[in-house]
C-alpha cells in the first residue's frame, strides 16, 4: 500500500482535567496533536501507511511531538527541524451539558507558520504517495503557511496523488491580512487551493464560511438538521469546482456539549448521488446518538481519516461502504480521550455491522 501524506501543524495540547474550567485548575494534561496528524494516526491505526509533514523547532518538546506520532506508526522522515520558530500550543476546556467546549490558540510565529514551501522536499515526500490530505487550519496560520499548503496540493497532483481537504474554518486563526475579515480571507485563500482538490470534507458551517454555500435555512445550533438540503450543498461545491469528485459533509446535531447525534453524507459527483450514513434497517438515515461524549476534539479528523482509508481499500471503497466506515470510525472516536482515534479497523467494522451495545468483549 502506498502512503497517505498529511501536511500541517502539530501542537502541544494543554487540557483542563475532567470538565474543569481553565480558570479552576492549576494542573493541565499535556498531549500532542493537530488535525492532519490526527488523520495520519487514524490511517495507521486502521492498518494503513501514513507520512506526516510539518516543521518543528530543535528542542525536546518537539521531539516529544514526534514520539507521539511515531508511536502509532506514522512516518516522520521528512519532518523539517528548524532553527527558528516555536512549537504551537492550544488550550482546551471541555464543556458539559449546555456549556460548550472552548479552545484558546497560542500559535503565532510557530515553525510551520514561518517555513516557506521551498524548504520542503516535495519530490521525495510524494515519491511513494497515493494521497495527500490537507486542512483549512494550516493556511489560516499565515500567508507563508497558506502558500505552502497550495504548493503541497500542486506538487501532489503533479505526482499523481489524490488530494483531499477538510475545510475546517477556524475564525480565531484567520487574522494574517487585516484588509479582510476572517471569512473573507478564508474564502479568498481557499478558493486558490480548491482547484487542486479531489475530495472536499466539511460540515455545513464550513461550506458557508469558506465557500459561501448554505443548506437553505438550516440552523446547526438548533439541534436538528434538514438532511434533504445537503445534496444541493454538495452540488454547488462541484459546480464551483468541477475538479472535485466527492464531497463529504458531516452531520452533527448538537443537543448539548455531552450529547450529539452524528452522521454524514458522501456525494459522488460522477453519478450525482448522495449516500447517507448510518442507515436504519429500512435504508433511511438514522444518526448515531452519542449521549456521553468523552472527547469530541478530533471527531472530524477521525471521519476524514476513515474516509481516506476506506477510499484506498478495495473492499471498502464503494461510496456507501466508505461513508459507513468513516461515520462509524468517528462515532467511536467520541469515546476516546485526546485528539487521536485509537480505534482499530475491526472495531469500526463491528459498529458498522450493528454492534453498538458497548458490551464487554471477552
Amino acid at each position: 500500500m502506498k502512503k497517505v501524506v498529511t501536511f500541517g501543524e502539530i501542537m502541544g495540547r494543554f487540557a483542563s482535567p475532567a470538565n474543569l474550567r481553565l480558570r479552576q485548575t492549576r494542573n493541565l494534561e499535556v498531549t500532542y496533536a493537530g488535525a492532519e496528524a490526527s488523520v495520519a494516526a487514524s490511517i495507521c491505526n486502521f492498518g494503513g501507511e501514513a507520512r506526516y509533514i510539518t516543521a518543528l523547532p530543535k528542542h525536546a518538546l518537539a521531539e516529544a511531538t514526534m514520539d507521539s506520532v511515531r508511536a502509532v506508526g506514522i512516518d516522520t522522515d521528512y519532518i523539517l527541524r528548524t532553527d527558528t520558530g516555536r512549537l504551537g500550543l492550544y488550550f482546551l476546556e471541555t464543556g458539559a451539558n449546555q456549556r460548550p467546549s472552548n479552545v484558546i490558540y497560542d500559535r503565532a510565529e510557530s515553525a510551520v507558520s514561518i517555513t516557506p514551501a521551498s524548504a520542503y522536499d516535495w519530490e521525495h515526500i510524494f515519491k511513494d504517495a497515493q494521497w495527500l490530505h490537507l486542512s483549512g487550519i494550516t493556511p489560516a496560520l499565515s500567508k507563508i503557511a497558506a502558500e505552502a499548503t497550495l504548493v503541497a496540493a500542486q506538487k501532489a497532483k503533479a505526482a499523481g496523488a489524490s488530494v483531499s481537504i477538510d475545510l475546517n474554518f477556524r475564525g480565531k486563526l484567520w487574522k494574517w491580512d487585516a484588509n479582510y475579515s476572517a471569512k473573507e480571507l478564508a474564502q479568498k485563500t481557499m478558493r486558490d487551493i480548491l482547484p487542486f482538490i479531489d475530495v472536499v470534507v466539511g460540515n455545513e458551517e464550513d461550506c458557508h464560511d469558506v465557500l459561501g454555500i448554505q443548506a437553505g435555512d438550516t440552523d446547526v445550533h438548533s439541534g436538528a438538521l434538514d438532511t434533504s438540503r445537503y445534496p444541493d450543498v454538495a452540488r454547488q461545491v462541484v459546480q464551483q469546482f468541477p475538479n472535485v469528485s466527492k464531497v463529504a459533509i458531516t452531520l452533527r446535531e448538537s443537543l448539548s456539549a455531552s450529547h450529539n447525534n452524528w452522521g454524514a453524507m458522501l456525494f459522488d459527483a460522477a453519478t450525482d448521488t448522495p449516500s447517507f450514513a448510518p442507515l436504519d434497517e429500512n435504508g433511511n438515515y438514522k444518526p448515531y446518538q452519542i449521549k456521553n461524549i468523552v472527547d469530541r476534539v478530533g471527531g472530524g479528523d477521525s471521519f476524514a481519516g476513515g474516509l481516506i482509508f476506506a477510499s484506498i481499500t478495495p473492499e471498502l471503497k464503494e461510496t456507501q461502504t466508505a461513508v459507513n466506515y468513516a461515520v462509524a470510525a468517528s462515532c467511536l472516536k467520541h469515546s476516546i480521550k485526546g485528539d487521536f482515534n485509537y480505534s482499530t479497523r475491526a472495531e469500526v467494522e463491528r459498529l458498522m455491522g450493528g454492534n453498538a451495545s458497548g458490551r464487554v468483549v471477552r
